[in-house]
């Protein structure tokens, strides 16, 4: 009997206070705009950070109360603009494209070592070292992947030291940028093809003792530009893109090589090869075609020629005939 009791006061008590629950909790509710809803649906998911907020969740919430453009996921693109505009019923707005840009040239062949470095492959832990980094050059790039791990989109190679960007793959979340000890990578627009690959602010002479192919401020960059689209600050150039007009003037006056022009992407450039390669297979074969009709005309020619001889042979009979029968 007091089992059942105690069970009848526990079943009740639960009773009860899912009542209260479900009554505070339609009180209480906080109204959450649809629309918030939808534009997360219609995110990617990655929550990467390259939008400027924590995640996808606050990001749409500031997009539905105009806080945030819609075009601000680097992820999504064009797509997720459009699909975002379409839920706010506003017109789409399209972004020049973007990508990460490493300001560093200085590989293992043109920046020497100080020393030779011995553990975790991480740039964030072997900048704390009394060493500061194991390259002469304390701005260059330490090329031990911490931006690599980083990138959950697999758009960073270590390449002889130094960190490359794989612009076909790069979606310009900015992660990279983040945990980069030296800020070396910078977001750029995916477009332009002129870059400093230096970020050294020591005076020349300094900079010429710790890498080949360093900034050393000489300005001969700037008195070239016909734009005024670079200027040195701490002897070091940096490129206004907006001005840049891709002309290669000061990539061509640059003494050591610290202005580069990057060539096209890779998909561009392989186009060139298969067509080469198809002409030239075009080509075998059309000259394989020929020796076989230059041997079909031998072949009738030899028939001719050997029909000719028989004609003679026939007259030749027919005139020794003639003669016995004389």
């Amino acid at each position: 009997m007091i089992t059942i009791n105690s069970v009848l006061v526990i079943g009740g008590l639960g009773l009860i206070f899912g009542i209260i629950l479900s009554y505070a909790g339609k009180k209480l509710k906080v109204e959450v705009n649809p629309k918030i809803e939808s534009v997360r649906d219609a995110l990617p998911g990655a929550n990467c950070g390259g939008c400027g907020y924590t995640g996808c969740d606050p990001f749409a919430e500031a997009v539905v109360n105009n806080e945030a453009k819609p075009s601000g996921c680097p992820v999504g693109g064009d797509s997720t603009t459009e699909a975002i505009c379409n839920i706010l019923g506003i017109e789409p707005t399209t972004e020049a494209p973007k990508t990460a840009f490493v300001k560093c040239n200085g590989n293992c062949n043109v920046a020497p070592n100080k020393y030779d470095y011995y553990g975790i492959d991480d740039c964030n832990i072997a900048a704390q070292l009394a060493g500061d980094t194991p390259k002469i050059c304390k701005h260059g790039c330490m090329g031990l992947g911490s931006c690599v791990k980083a990138c959950e989109f697999d758009a960073i190679d270590i390449v002889d030291g130094v960190a490359i960007i794989n612009k076909e793959k790069c979606v310009a979340c900015g992660a990279c940028t983040v945990v980069c000890p030296k800020l070396l990578i910078d977001i750029v627009p995916a477009l332009s093809t002129i870059h400093v690959t230096c970020n050294s602010t020591d005076k020349g002479a300094t900079v010429k003792k710790s890498c080949e192919v360093g900034c050393i401020g000489c300005k001969l960059c700037v008195k070239s530009c016909n734009f005024d689209a670079i200027n040195v600050t701490k002897f070091l150039a940096t490129i206004d893109y907006d001005k840049c007009k891709l002309c290669t003037l000061c990539v061509k006056k640059c003494p050591t090589g610290a202005i580069i022009h990057q060539k096209k992407l890779k998909v561009e450039v392989d186009e060139k090869p298969k067509a080469v390669k198809k002409a030239k297979v075009d080509k075998e074969l059309a000259s394989d075609e020929k020796p076989k009709a230059v041997k079909k005309t031998k072949v009738v020619k030899e028939l001719v020629s050997d029909e000719k001889p028989k004609a003679v042979k026939k007259a030749k009979v027919d005139k020794e005939l003639d003669s016995t029968s004389k």
